[in-house]
């Protein structure tokens, strides 16, 4: 015969049962919404990287035309002043320089990279200024495989010759440093040109691109800043050390 304690809890597994069901339903409904917030705030952000990762590469496009052009009036010039060997050593950068500029297509490039793609650039304009340009790049060895938006160093030399070398008469100078402090890779370019009062970020000489493309990958954490005088123009970025990790594990110890 049922006793009146079991009796009791017969009942109350009666009575409870419902409740805990319903209770459990209850945390299933809110684990699953909360899951499919999760996904759709996983969706939004991969939009996000997608739509960030198209307008980089239009800003990397842009620059790229710019630079050919430029490249082609230097060439050009030496072949109107009949200067055939620095014409032939001139295409023979240029070549190189066509050669990386197909391998460029990812957001972020070492730096030795970044540097070897400049050198070309660099090699045409000391054909053409002669004697006269004296360059000065440091950049310490620990650097070389730390990563960097293409173009950034290339875009800042291009824009030292174009606005302010080439209107010197004389000794023109060039002085482009790396060097790290703490956890940021800070870029100095200074030139002794002309380009005066008049630069600006926004004066479309390819710094407002630089400046879009790092907000993109750095947001706030990048930084660029110019200043110019009657000696000459310097252009200071800063953005976040970020190391390439295959060439940091192939380094030797």
């Amino acid at each position: 015969m049922l006793s009146y304690e079991g009796f009791t809890l017969i009942i109350m597994l009666f009575i409870l049962a419902p409740i805990m069901g319903a209770i459990a339903l209850l945390f299933l409904f809110i684990f699953e919404k909360r899951i499919d917030l999760l996904e759709n705030k996983n969706k939004e952000i991969r939009l996000e990287q997608a739509l960030q990762e198209a307008q980089y590469n239009k800003l990397n496009q842009q620059i790229q035309p710019h630079f050919l052009f430029n490249t082609l009036n230097v060439i050009l010039g030496l072949a109107r002043l009949n200067r055939t060997a620095e014409l032939i050593r001139a295409l023979e950068a240029f070549s190189q320089f066509l050669k990386f500029k197909y391998k460029a297509t990812e957001p972020l490039i070492p730096l030795s990279q970044e540097i070897q793609y400049t050198q070309h650039y660099l090699d045409i304009q000391t054909l053409r200024f002669g004697d006269r340009l004296k360059i000065d790049m440091e950049c310490p060895d620990p650097l070389s495989i730390a990563m960097v938006p293409p173009f950034i160093l290339q875009t800042l030399v291009e824009n030292s010759f174009k606005h302010g070398l080439e209107k010197k008469v004389g000794e023109a100078l060039l002085h482009i440093r790396f060097h790290q402090d703490s956890q940021m890779v800070y870029l100095e370019v200074m030139d002794n040109g002309l380009m005066g009062h008049s630069v600006t970020i926004e004066g479309g000489h390819g710094l407002d691109n630089i400046q879009k493309r790092l907000y993109l990958y750095f947001n706030d954490r990048a930084q660029l800043n110019i200043s110019s005088n009657e000696s000459g123009t310097k252009v200071e970025v800063s953005w976040p050390l970020v190391h390439d990790k295959k060439m940091e594990e192939a380094a030797p110890e």
